[in-house]
């Protein structure tokens, strides 16, 4: 079983930034390189909404996707050597306040939008990290 841990979440101002990171683990072995990953956040009385996807896409490649609020302003990268992925989320926004949600799927989601920004395609979730942006 895989087991995902969010960190690096906290207070931000308006127009501040926050490097969010998944460190992914398992009783054995585990290399993220062949899985698809992404962000997902759901703020209070909302419903989980998609963030931004890092979804393997065969071989040695990935594919980055955004969802439309975040573009421009938030990066998603990864590192397979440390089994970790972040967030970086620059121009920070009130609206982006929420508890954000790392997830994971072994297989190949870069083809396939409606896989990739699904949060039932994913198998694996983190615990959550608060992220407020207030003045």
């Amino acid at each position: 079983q895989v087991q995902l841990v969010e960190s690096g979440g906290g207070l931000a101002q308006p127009g501040g930034s926050l490097r969010l990171s998944c460190a992914a683990s398992a009783r054995t072995f585990i290399s993220i390189s062949s899985y698809s990953m992404a962000w997902f956040r759901q703020a209070p009385g909302k419903e989980r909404e998609f963030v931004a996807a890092h979804s393997w896409s065969g071989g040695n490649t990935y594919l980055a996707d955004y969802t439309d609020s975040v573009k421009g302003r938030f990066t998603i990268s990864r590192v397979n050597a440390k089994n970790t992925m972040y967030l970086q989320m620059n121009s920070l926004k009130p609206e982006d306040t929420a508890v954000y949600y790392c997830a994971a799927a072994k297989g190949n989601y870069g083809r396939d939008p409606e896989r990739r920004r699904n949060s039932y395609e994913y198998d694996f979730w983190g615990q959550g990290t608060q992220v407020t942006v207030s003045s």
